[in-house]
């Protein structure tokens, strides 16, 4: 990012209003106030700073609440950037208080916007397919939280069950047998005959094998955990919302790929094994083409996937799993990693990792960060996968 400006202006931006801070190349304030989020406020600001030369507009979230200003910033001909949000917390820590405040939050980004312009990264919203993406991709992210609750309510109560239904909670055979029988006790007065009726509905082939996990399931568990008469009750009404939004995630997801098929990168990104369009289209949102990244530790740093050494004095630690990062970028690397085991490359490195002693999560980091350099590189050249490309394993 350049640093030929005459004005950084740093936004802390907020639903009904952000706070501005301007600031010349010296330091010197020319703005400090709240602003309210409407175009034409934002356009008279953005004009008035402009009056002192060339403007760059910086905000701490580019979309959601951030769109506006920087939509009516690009429109009105000025640069735009954004201060990741890891990066501002680092930042604020070398200045002076501790209070957390719009004003102070808003000054830092300026400050950061003129004396360490390398922290910024552009903003890309000209693309509209991107835009379009994340909107879509967000919704999909809300829709696919209602599986998990019908998981952690079988865990609560049932744990043999949901781990005998749970992998599989999505799938129609199992929605029919929790909307029509409940929970636990529904299911168990229901009866293997009746189970194995809506199965083979539904699973004709992997019906007789689903009743058998669930009958040997209900038979581990004899006592009644406090909550399973309600569950019996809450649990017909989750499945049956469940299968609407599995439909309504059906009908997004053939948006999703019609929207990123158009992107010039969809093919490098599902090239590679693991990688689906949901999958791909969230790594495409989170890291473009991985241009703003020096290399692909860099990249693995930012996704969360890089082992971290502990160390104190002459006390070496070991490395353990980073907890920071981009978390959605971080799942998204997770996922695919963990979807490539049908793939014999990927096989073969998490086999020989789980050899080594790691346990599951951990051999599939290790794989996550690997298939990193590989992706790093294939987006920074335009280029396919291909397995004989594949670079020697990353220290893991």
């Amino acid at each position: 990012m350049s640093s030929s400006f005459s004005v950084f202006l740093g936004l802390d931006v907020g639903k009904d209003a952000h706070h501005a801070v301007g600031l010349d190349p010296d330091g010197k304030r020319l703005h400090d106030a709240p602003l309210p989020n409407t175009e034409p406020k934002l356009r008279a600001l953005f004009d008035k700073l402009a009056r002192h030369g060339t403007l760059l507009v910086v905000v701490d979230q580019p979309a959601t609440i951030g769109a506006l200003p920087v939509a009516v910033a690009r429109a009105a001909g000025h640069q735009v950037a954004y201060l990741p949000g890891l990066a501002m917390r680092r930042i604020a820590d070398l200045y002076p208080g501790r209070a957390k405040t719009d004003a102070r939050d808003a000054f830092v980004i300026a400050d950061a916007a003129r004396s360490l312009p390398h922290t910024l990264r552009p903003v890309d919203v000209g693309d509209e397919a991107l835009a379009e993406l994340e909107v879509l991709v967000g919704f999909d992210d809300d829709l696919a939280g209602g599986a998990t609750r019908i998981r952690g309510l079988l865990t609560g109560i049932h744990p043999t069950l949901e781990h005998a239904i749970g992998p599989k909670i999505s799938h129609p055979a199992v929605l029919e047998i929790l909307s029509r029988c409940g929970g636990p006790t529904g299911i168990a007065k229901a009866g293997r005959r009746k189970l194995t009726a809506i199965a083979k509905v539904h699973a004709p082939r992997m019906g007789d094998k689903l009743v058998e996990a669930i009958m040997t399931a209900l038979g581990e568990q004899t006592v009644t955990v406090p909550g399973t008469a309600a569950a019996d009750t809450v649990l017909p009404r989750l499945a049956d919302s469940l299968k609407t939004v599995l439909q309504q995630r059906k009908q997004v997801a053939a948006q999703v790929e019609g929207i990123f098929d158009a992107h010039p990168l969809a093919g490098v990104l599902t090239s590679m094994p693991g990688i689906g369009v949901r999958t791909a289209a969230r790594i495409l949102l989170e890291i473009g083409d991985a241009s703003n990244f020096a290399s692909s530790g860099h990249l693995a740093a930012y996704a969360g996937i890089a082992p971290v050494t502990r160390s104190s004095g002459t006390s070496i630690k070991g490395e353990h799993p980073a907890r920071t990062g981009n978390r959605k970028l971080k799942r998204a690397f997770f996922l695919a990693a963990f979807a490539a085991l049908s793939d014999p490359t990927s096989r073969t490195y998490y086999d020989r990792k789980r050899a080594e002693g790691k346990k599951h999560n951990a051999a599939l980091i290790c794989l996550a960060r690997r298939r990193c350099d590989v992706l790093y590189a294939m987006l920074r050249n335009g280029t396919h996968y291909r397995p004989e490309a594949a670079p020697a394993p990353a220290a893991a």
